[in-house]
């Protein structure tokens, strides 16, 4: 009766399997436990994507004293531009790790909402036969 309604491969079907007692309740336990393992590196990507920029401009802070702090008493445009320069280096890192780690979050996340959306499905075609 599971194999015509759950595909072979179905988390869904896996648990269900284990259950002794089969209702919308185990349903929901079951898709709960599948979108806990389907979210469990998002976290991670979610916390990258928000601090690497804050990382990146604390870097460039830091350059920025540092080459403030070697000038001397008089400090021409070619003297302080080098240093700087090399300081906003830090924020582009930042940004060139942020923008990836929230698209793939994005997109990731994405896939985690159509999964839970098919284990639904699933759940509710097998509920009601």
């Amino acid at each position: 009766m599971m194999s015509d309604v759950f595909p072979m491969t179905s988390s869904l079907k896996n648990c269900i399997e284990k259950s002794e007692k089969i209702n919308k309740l185990t349903f929901d336990a079951c898709i709960e436990a599948a979108k806990k393992k389907a979210k469990k590196g998002l976290v991670f990507l979610s916390i990258v994507a928000s601090t690497a920029p804050f990382i990146g401009l604390f870097g460039t802070v830091i350059g920025i004293l540092s080459a403030f702090k070697g000038m001397q008493s008089v400090a021409t445009i070619n003297m302080i531009a080098p240093a700087i320069a090399d300081a906003l280096i830090a924020t582009a890192v930042g940004i060139i790790v942020a923008v990836p780690a929230y698209s793939f979050h994005q997109l990731l996340s994405s896939k985690v909402e159509d999964l839970i959306a098919v284990l639904k499905m699933q759940r509710d075609m097998f509920l009601s036969r």
